[in-house]
């Protein structure tokens, strides 16, 4: 199985935030599963940044290709593909970020990880 991280399970992740669920942890810690992180949660994480709004994750984003490596994770790139299938997908959930996740989930096969109900709107399956 192949998952992929929401943007807050990523964050709740690195900065070890009980917010994030116990299944989700074990997942994870165990590094046993193909785990991704979109490009769309850096672009994300970034605006955040320098909105003033995550501060804490300047460090971690200063260093984000080897967070992602440190934690054996894969980058996943955003394609034309993505983007397609964001813009047409279904549903009243506008969040850009959001959209694009649940497109690159439902082309490559993923199950999102994420506490956000809004995300199975879309018809991703979920973990948390």
């Amino acid at each position: 199985m192949s998952f992929l991280l929401d943007t807050h399970t990523l964050i709740w992740w690195w900065l070890n935030d009980p917010s994030l669920s116990r299944r989700a942890r074990d997942l994870l810690a165990a590094r046993s599963e193909v785990v991704h992180i979109s490009a769309v949660s850096a672009f994300e994480i970034a605006l955040k940044v320098r909105a003033g709004q995550l501060p804490t994750m300047a460090g971690p984003l200063a260093q984000f290709d080897e967070a992602v490596r440190d934690d054996s994770f894969r980058h996943l790139a955003v394609d034309h593909d993505h983007a397609i299938r964001a813009g047409l997908l279904e549903g009243k959930h506008k969040d850009p970020f959001d959209r694009l996740l649940a497109a690159q989930a439902l082309v490559e096969g993923m199950t999102v990880i994420t506490r956000d109900p809004q995300i199975t709107g879309f018809g991703c399956e979920t973990f948390w």
